[in-house]
């Protein structure tokens, strides 16, 4: 099993609710394991200002899938979700980026793992620490504590704790019981 961190992301349609189904979606996977969440914060978007803020979380989880395979899963859960590629850095129904998978280092033409921009996010850095803590080294050796005091966009707020996003779902209770 690889421990590996999840970007979640959504601003359009309903944010929480897309969040909830991907979270409910990673837990009943048969290959992913371990699945913790960090809390929910609110930011400003990256790209253009002309759409609604994000709202934004990470996921902790293990699995013996192969990283592709692993990206294979969040990219049909964003379908699931009605996501549609668009403009870059444009709104979305729902966006799951493979941010680490362990301590790998993956160049395809597909993934770039650790995701591109990890160390100058707020929105990922905060929420990673919440589940890493702040000395967790990033891949090129930097604490989280020491990418957070580097970064440039820290209007983030905590919306809630990590269980608002773990919301009742038939089909999950039926596959827990």
């Amino acid at each position: 099993m690889v421990r590996c961190h999840v970007g979640l992301g959504a601003n359009i349609g309903d944010p929480l609710g897309q969040l909830q189904q991907a979270v409910n979606a990673l837990r009943i996977h048969r290959d992913i394991a371990q699945l913790v969440l960090s809390h929910l914060y609110r930011s400003p978007p990256m790209g253009p200002s002309d759409q609604p803020d994000y709202l934004n979380a990470v996921a902790r989880l293990d699995t013996g899938l192969a990283p592709e395979a692993l990206l294979d899963i969040l990219q049909e859960i964003e379908h699931g979700a009605g996501r549609k590629r668009g403009r870059h850095w444009g709104p979305r129904t729902l966006d799951l980026d493979l941010l680490l998978y362990g301590n790998r280092h993956i160049d395809t033409p597909r993934l770039t793992v650790p995701h591109p921009g990890l160390d100058k996010r707020a929105f990922v850095l905060v929420p990673l620490r919440d589940l890493a803590g702040a000395d967790f080294l990033l891949p090129g050796g930097q604490t989280l504590a020491e990418a957070l005091a580097r970064c440039m966009d820290s209007r983030l707020q905590p919306v809630a704790d990590p269980e608002c996003l773990i919301a009742p779902n038939a089909e999950y209770q039926q596959r827990e019981q």
